[in-house]
């Protein structure tokens, strides 16, 4: 388990261990947006375990602020570069594995089809946030055609609208005003990626009951 703060992470580390999970966790400080972050990361975990079976790039966040050109920095630099920058570093150590998937954890705002069709889903996300999350899907698309033939199983994910705190802190942003569904559905999602039971989507837009477009 990943996060900019190492303290946070171990919180909520040991919640999850208090439900008596199979397995063991672990927990490591990674920045998506700090190369230095991502290097140590990467070596962490290659003298700890030699190789990666699952990465799941889960980082993410939003913008408020009034400033176009502010906003769109933010978002990519998270959304986007950061994605593409943890894929590279640990992509060698995906490729050690037998069986190595990439997860990317992105948006059915970032869907073109989608936007074009407001009926078919919440439009309260601002332009920045979609750029960035269509951004995401062309890096996890690239990465499928060029790594897909190693054996690389790539995949794009929507968590749907799940309680968290990239709306903000306080319980009507982390619920979504009451439109925001249990996070373990998402994580379920992500566990049947893992687990080979979507191996028949692979390089495609996975949602819990089917497919996004692109």
């Amino acid at each position: 388990m990943t996060g900019r703060s190492l303290d946070k992470v171990k919180e909520a580390m040991s919640k999850i261990e208090r439900t008596g999970p199979q397995g063991t966790l672990s927990a490591m400080q990674l920045d998506v947006t700090d190369e230095a972050s991502i290097k140590a990361a990467v070596r962490h975990v290659e003298l700890n375990h030699g190789k990666v079976d699952a990465l799941v790039n889960n980082a993410g966040t939003g913008c408020r602020d009034p400033d176009l050109k502010t906003r769109l920095t933010e978002c990519l630099a998270v959304n986007a570069v950061g994605s593409a920058l943890v894929a590279e570093a640990f992509r060698p150590l995906l490729l050690q594995s037998n069986n190595p998937y990439s997860v990317y954890v992105s948006s059915g705002a970032g869907s073109i089809h989608r936007n074009l069709n407001p009926s078919s889903g919440r439009f309260e996300f601002d332009e920045a946030y979609r750029v960035s999350k269509a951004a995401q899907n062309m890096i996890a698309v690239r990465e499928h055609i060029e790594y897909g033939p190693q054996g690389l199983k790539v995949f794009v994910m929507s968590p749907g609208c799940v309680v968290s705190n990239i709306r903000g802190t306080s319980e009507d942003e982390r619920n979504a005003w009451g439109a925001a569904s249990d996070s373990d559905i998402a994580g379920n999602t992500i566990l049947a990626i893992i687990l080979g039971e979507r191996d028949s989507d692979v390089g495609k837009f996975v949602v819990r009951d089917g497919l996004y477009p692109w």
